[in-house]
């Protein structure tokens, strides 16, 4: 069975993700690339470098942001966003979205990209002294869908 994800399972996956794609466009060029995040209920926060996509943001701010889970290929959910690139140099509100990225829940086994200092899971003395580029996504629109297949057709041959 196919559906569409409603409001409050639309965000239920973005809360509970951490790693989704980023989509921006600049001329001829389409550029798609994952990254690690946290949502807070109406902004993507994340961290990174300078680099091919925030040069690309800075000079066209709107862009499209995918999450997914996929338990296997019948039983998946994903989540479609659309909305506007916002760097963030105010020290204030960089250093919330870096306390809202510093704790979120991340797995035990975790890639080097989705730590944000060498003291984690324990927050830096600093928050500051973190490097990189500290970005939010102002979410305009959001849709999502599934698949979802009883276990007999799974199984079925017919």
């Amino acid at each position: 069975m196919f559906g569409t994800l409603n409001n409050e399972e639309i965000d239920a996956l973005l809360h509970t993700q951490i790693i989704g794609r980023i989509a921006c466009h600049l001329d001829d060029k389409i550029y798609v690339v994952p990254i690690s995040f946290v949502y807070d209920g109406e902004f993507v926060y994340a961290l990174t470098k300078e680099g091919t996509k925030i040069n690309i943001m800075r000079q066209n701010p709107r862009v499209c942001f995918e999450v997914e889970d996929i338990a296997n290929l019948g039983n998946w959910k994903t989540v479609l966003c659309w909305g506007q690139y916002e760097e963030l140099p105010n020290k204030a509100e960089r250093l919330q979205a870096l306390r809202l990225l510093h704790d979120r829940q991340l797995p035990e086994v975790t890639s080097a990209t989705t730590r944000l200092s060498p003291t984690w899971p324990f927050r830096p003395d600093n928050m500051n002294a973190i490097k990189g580029v500290v970005f939010r996504i102002r979410i305009d629109k959001k849709t999502g869908r599934y698949e979802k297949q009883e276990a007999d057709a799974i199984y079925s041959w017919e």
